[in-house]
């Protein structure tokens, strides 16, 4: 079994917000229970995706994502030019999606754990939930702003809808669930 993810204490918007994230992120990393590297790595449906890099791509969305919560347009996001990525850079950003050679399960399982702690320590020091940035340019957005609330919620579901896309995995490979 993996080892359990950061749990919020407390009363409050921002407890309530964490507890939710911290929940979907057990779910998460649970799927990778007893795993081995092999299946960490194997593709067991018809998506490129694989257990061992849905977890590094959760991992990297999530700092990504609470970088921009406090930094705002001096972000890594924000100041990302998606136009002028080369072919070299989808390459980079394609090996988000899997473990590669030099990684492990227990490695990027880690990883995700620290950005967890992260991203708790950053939320709880917030002022308020307010406040908002700019979004960065992509091709993917259409402009606006978020808040640290919805910022938050965007990496909840996030990380919610990549515990189910697991789960599939997970059963796919072996039958073993997250739940039921």
């Amino acid at each position: 079994m993996t080892a359990r993810m950061m749990k919020t204490e407390g009363t409050g918007e921002k407890a309530d917000l964490l507890s939710s994230l911290a929940q979907a992120r057990e779910f998460l990393s649970y799927t990778c229970r007893e795993l081995s590297e092999e299946d960490a790595r194997k593709r067991s449906t018809v998506s490129e995706l694989t257990l061992g890099g849905l977890i590094k791509h959760v991992t990297a969305v999530e700092r990504n994502w609470t970088d921009f919560i406090v930094n705002g347009p001096d972000s890594a996001a924000a100041k990302t030019d998606y136009t002028q990525m080369t072919e070299a850079d989808f390459a980079r950003y394609a090996d988000g999606f899997r473990l590669l050679e030099d990684e492990t399960l227990a490695g990027v399982l880690a990883d995700y754990r620290a950005a967890a702690e992260e991203t708790t320590k950053a939320v709880e020091e917030l002022a308020d939930l307010s406040l908002a940035h700019e979004l960065p340019e992509t091709p993917w957005g259409d402009g606006g702003s978020w808040s640290a609330r919805r910022t938050l919620i965007h990496i909840i579901s996030e990380t919610t809808q990549h515990a189910g896309h697991a789960d599939i995995i997970r059963e796919s490979l072996d039958g073993q669930k997250t739940m039921g």
